[in-house]
């Protein structure tokens, strides 16, 4: 018998065969394995507006916007994660129907639960991804987008948003928005 801390690290093949079956989604990262927790109204809410806007912006184009259900792979920091919305141009994951390991840009909106997770770990994992351009973290609690910007000298170059006017921006696809589309029909809850 195994007790828990001598628990053997999982393999890729043994995740991705166990989530093709699996009730819950589940995130990979060098071996360990945890299920995902239910998102909030505003969550979904906010993926659900940046999923469509994504959506009529990219008709037409070599792109496609996912949203969580697609995993990303992340092949260097051996992690799968399920980001909140992805877009991926890259004709290589047109061919991959379970995950995609080119995308340019993620987005992962933001929750108590994951907030330091998604800020630390899985953006260093991110990083590592040669295509990704920009990373947005997107508050579901109060109107913030933090937007990270991937530089010709591969630094990430932050921008924060906060006020519903103002211009979002996903310069390497060209596209922009107000903030306040991202955040159409939020209701937050009240503290």
């Amino acid at each position: 018998m195994v007790s828990a801390a001598e628990k053997l690290p999982l393999s890729v093949e043994e995740y991705l065969q166990g989530e093709a079956s699996a009730e819950y989604k589940h995130e990979y990262l060098n071996g360990e394995v945890w299920a995902m927790v239910g998102a909030t109204d505003a969550h979904v809410t906010i993926a659900m507006n940046l999923g469509f806007l994504l959506k009529q912006s990219l008709k037409g184009t070599p792109c496609r916007a996912y949203i969580s259900d697609m995993k990303v792979n992340v092949e260097k920091a051996n992690a799968f994660f399920y980001p909140d919305v992805l877009v991926t141009c890259n004709a290589k994951d047109r061919d991959s129907a379970l995950f995609k390991q080119h995308p340019i840009f993620i987005a992962e909106v933001l929750s108590p639960s994951t907030e330091a997770f998604d800020r630390g770990q899985k953006f260093s994992a991110y990083r590592q991804l040669e295509s990704l351009q920009t990373y947005w973290l997107i508050d579901s609690r109060k109107m913030s987008v933090d937007c990270f910007n991937r530089t010709d000298n591969n630094e990430w170059l932050l921008h924060g948003y906060e006020n519903a006017e103002e211009i979002v921006r996903i310069p390497w696809l060209d596209l922009e928005w107000p903030l306040q589309s991202l955040y159409e029909e939020v209701l937050f809850a009240q503290s």
